[in-house]
């Protein structure tokens, strides 16, 4: 953990996780479902700036080819159609994106490749949806020399993890997703406490009354940063990104129960939030 904490600090693309013990507050753009920018469109990667991850869901075709797709299917956000383990690669390559409001765009379906080299050196990715088929995203990761830069996370106990996934710990960010309305909850925050303290965790947070929220000034003294998304109102005790489109101070909530790291689809709208409180670079 001492390498990976160094790693971070030497590098000022690792500023929601290095700066954990500071005022700054990180923020994760969710590539798949930002508002402002098309779905799975390498170019607009290119064109969120200023926050610290990505977000990246990855699926395997048929063939073995890892790309970005949100859906189990294709047939929301492209021309085409089917599970995207049914599809070759081959057929993949004919079809095109869809934008937000359903029209047929020139852009292309990305490969991970693809995505994690326009992301080397510069910013964190989450690789949503990969823990099953972790060891071919790892295999791109080292082809592509980003893996000290790949965020993987699993609502799964510290013992199963280090038995699954225990060769990769020392090679990439591994983040526990803890369910705070699970009655295991703060058996399993403690277990990784106890046993190798990660750079974050992921709490979802139903509403107030979860006991979890007062201990997060405490977690992050022990040295893991929190992660609440803002995404939809059951990760949040309802202050989402909606609300906040209407009124940025819903963000206060974050900031009031000590979250250092922020899931978003309002990237902009975020930034602006915290810029403004000297939260954020």
């Amino acid at each position: 953990m001492d390498k990976k904490i160094q790693y971070l600090g030497a590098n000022k693309y690792r500023y929601g996780l290095e700066r954990r013990n500071q005022k700054a507050q990180g923020k994760i753009a969710e590539l798949e479902f930002v508002k402002d920018f098309q779905q799975d469109v390498i170019a607009d990667m290119e064109l969120i700036t200023g926050v610290d991850m990505l977000e990246l869901d990855v699926r395997k075709t048929k063939d073995g080819q890892l790309i970005l797709m949100h859906d189990q299917t294709i047939d929301r956000t492209t021309n085409g159609s089917g599970k995207v383990e049914d599809l070759t690669w081959e057929y993949i390559q004919t079809l095109h994106l869809k934008d937000g409001i359903g029209h047929t765009t020139a852009h292309k379906i990305p490969t991970l490749e693809e995505a994690l080299m326009v992301a080397k050196g510069k910013i964190l990715v989450n690789l949503d949806k990969s823990y099953n088929i972790f060891e071919e995203c790892f295999a791109i990761a080292e082809k592509t020399g980003t893996t000290r830069q790949v965020v993987i996370k699993g609502a799964i106990p510290y013992k199963q993890v280090k038995k699954e996934f225990g060769h990769y710990l020392d090679k990439v960010f591994f983040m526990p997703i803890v369910r705070t309305s699970k009655p295991e909850a703060e058996q399993m925050v403690e277990a990784y406490l106890n046993e190798e303290v990660p750079v974050a965790f992921e709490f979802t947070v139903p509403d107030d009354s979860v006991s979890l929220v007062a201990k997060f000034p405490e977690i992050r003294k022990k040295g893991a940063s929190v992660w609440v998304n803002s995404l939809w109102p059951q990760h949040n005790s309802g202050h989402d990104d909606e609300k906040a489109n209407l009124d940025p101070r819903v963000y206060d909530w974050f900031i009031n129960n000590h979250v250092d790291m922020i899931q978003t689809d309002r990237p902009q709208l975020l930034l602006q939030y915290l810029r403004k409180r000297g939260l954020h670079n």
